[in-house]
């Protein structure tokens, strides 16, 4: 099924390389259209043997048949290589990748992120500089602590480990936000988006019917969309 799935898709990038105006798709730059070799079926049996959790179908399907990462949405697909100095032996490249934690990813990512009402509160009482004037003159000393307090409250909410276990960090948009794709848990095989570069909780990527994004559909999504902003496909 994963052979079936991915056929065609390695030539498909590779032919958006050299096609005029390709350069314009968004993070094109980054990657290039270049993709990495894909990995071989003992590379991926020892990969998965090594992280101690058997990654989600498509993604698994994606490594084997088109590359081990590389062009894809926004910057690309960071992708995964042997790394000597990583107690696995492998390890994801790219900008935050390091934030997942390989070791944990045959834990469950959690079903539910911090309560709402948690980071409404928390969020309210972020310092805001208005309220540290001192017969108008800014008492800058007092709002930096006050800010460095309320930076660890929020830190230890939102930016706590226990938060992105079984999960791998894929790619980024620039500015500190990434995406990433659940492989254990509830949400196995969905990719979420990690915006707490602006103050917000991760949060499932949703079709336009409202569906959680798949890893195969996140990024033939993409590739279609590619195709047909350089015109390789009539626009639909």
């Amino acid at each position: 099924m994963s052979e079936e799935m991915w056929a065609g898709v390695r030539e498909r990038v590779e032919a958006l390389r050299d096609r005029p105006g390709s350069e314009r798709v968004f993070g094109a730059p980054g990657h290039g259209w270049e993709l990495d070799p894909a990995l071989s079926e003992a590379e991926l049996t020892g990969l998965e043997s090594a992280l101690g959790v058997r990654l989600p179908e498509d993604y698994r399907g994606f490594l084997r048949h088109v590359g081990a990462g590389g062009a894809g949405p926004s910057y690309g697909v960071f992708p995964v290589r042997r790394e000597e100095r990583e107690a696995s032996g492998w390890a994801w490249d790219g900008d935050g990748a390091d934030l997942a934690d390989p070791g944990r990813l045959a834990e469950p990512f959690p079903e539910r992120g911090p309560a709402p009402e948690l980071l409404e509160r928390l969020f309210a009482a972020r310092p805001e500089e208005e309220d540290f004037l001192v017969d108008g003159a800014f008492a800058e000393d007092a709002f930096d602590t006050a800010m460095e307090d309320w930076e660890e409250r929020w830190a230890a909410v939102l930016l706590t480990p226990e938060r992105t276990v079984g999960a791998l960090v894929l790619c980024h948009l620039g500015c500190a936000l990434r995406q990433w794709l659940v492989v254990s848990g509830v949400h196995r095989g969905t990719m979420w988006s990690d915006d707490r570069a602006d103050d917000q909780d991760l949060a499932p990527l949703l079709d336009a019917t409202g569906a959680p994004l798949t890893f195969a559909r996140w990024y033939l999504d993409w590739l279609d969309a590619a195709e047909r902003e350089t015109g390789a496909v009539p626009a639909r």
